[in-house]
């Protein structure tokens, strides 16, 4: 990929009113998220027309090269002056370590300090955030992040005033957005700024875009955010996720977690109210719904994926929590199913 990939807008050429906008890129940063909006200007930029001012885009680095998330190599150019510096996010799993993996980014830590202490705007995107942190950006102002990762944000950064449910927020030069479609809700008032409402109406109707979109809340799915006080029962809960097909094994579970099979069964059901093996046996009906609804699968395949070998038991397990068998569970979805379609794009003409 191109130091501008390609995604330089041409509405306006290279005049005085052109708005420039470098990205930010570094390893490891997604790489939808250095060039969604670039793109969206691109855009828009055609839809303004060819006299309207335009958008000139560069991907920049303090270093020679980066590999983007997923194994994509990104041409970079150098830090250059611009009006507007975008910060991608990158990959935040449960098992990232933060600490490191911020220590190993300071040449873009310090990037980001020099730019903004240039008066250049800084944008974050989602878990951009955290770099913008670590550069002192975000102490004494409003911020936001994606709401599965606000909390860890606002630990991080208690000088910050961490808005969680908006999807941007802009507070004296530096901008955070929420999760990665939030970069198009920046992007369109970006455009709206630059080029009009009319403009950023049309680009938004032109990418499918909700250009009326306010809050995170809807999106919040409150199963996937850490609970205070619960730490040791989500460590075994993901551990137990990630191993669903894999036989229960109360003793080596115990010994991955450094305690007795006693201390770990209060602990967990201190914390959530049940037994590790509830849980995982509860996992497992909500991946053979999955399954049983999206594949083909016999019911003894699905048994074994989730980590049955007896189908009888499984059949068992599986009507307890759900009130049906797998295969007249797997019958009724379906017949829901060519309902809905039929309702859905069916009708006379």
């Amino acid at each position: 990929m191109r130091a501008d990939g390609g995604r330089a807008a041409t509405a306006g050429g290279d005049g005085p009113g052109d708005l420039r906008v470098g990205v930010l890129a570094y390893p490891g940063c997604f790489a939808s998220e250095v060039f969604g909006v670039p793109d969206l200007l691109t855009m828009a930029g055609h839809v303004a027309g060819p006299d309207a001012p335009g958008h000139r885009v560069s991907v920049v680095s303090p270093r020679r090269r980066v590999t983007a998330s997923g194994g994509a190599a990104l041409d970079v150019g150098p830090l250059r002056e611009v009006d507007v510096l975008v910060v991608p996010g990158f990959e935040l799993g449960p098992g990232t370590d933060l600490d490191e993996l911020l220590g190993r980014l300071g040449p873009e830590t310090a990037a980001i300090r020099e730019r903004a202490a240039a008066g250049t705007a800084v944008v974050s995107l989602c878990v951009g955030a955290f770099l913008l942190a670590e550069a002192g950006l975000l102490d004494g102002r409003r911020a936001t992040t994606s709401w599965l990762h606000a909390g860890e944000l606002a630990r991080r950064c208690p000088a910050a005033d961490v808005r969680p449910r908006h999807l941007a927020v802009t507070d004296r030069g530096v901008t955070t957005t929420a999760a990665f479609s939030a970069m198009y809700d920046f992007a369109l008032d970006l455009i709206r700024r630059h080029h009009g409402a009319g403009v950023a109406r049309t680009t938004a109707r032109i990418a499918l875009l909700d250009e009326v979109r306010a809050s995170q809340t809807p999106y919040v799915d409150a199963r996937l955010l850490p609970q205070p006080g619960r730490e040791f029962s989500q460590r075994v809960m993901r551990r137990l996720d990630q191993n669903l097909a894999g036989r229960y094994d109360l003793a080596a579970l115990a010994d991955a977690f450094q305690v007795s099979t006693r201390t770990l069964l209060r602990r967990f059901a201190e914390e959530t109210g049940h037994s590790p093996l509830a849980h995982l046996q509860a996992a497992r009906v909500r991946r053979a719904r999955h399954l049983l609804e999206s594949t083909d699968r016999t019911v003894a395949a699905v048994a074994a994926a989730v980590g049955y070998q007896d189908p009888g038991t499984f059949a068992a397990l599986f009507a307890r929590h759900t009130g049906h068998r797998p295969s007249t569970y797997r019958a009724a979805f379906r017949r829901r199913a060519a309902g809905g379609r039929a309702g859905w794009g069916g009708g006379s003409r």
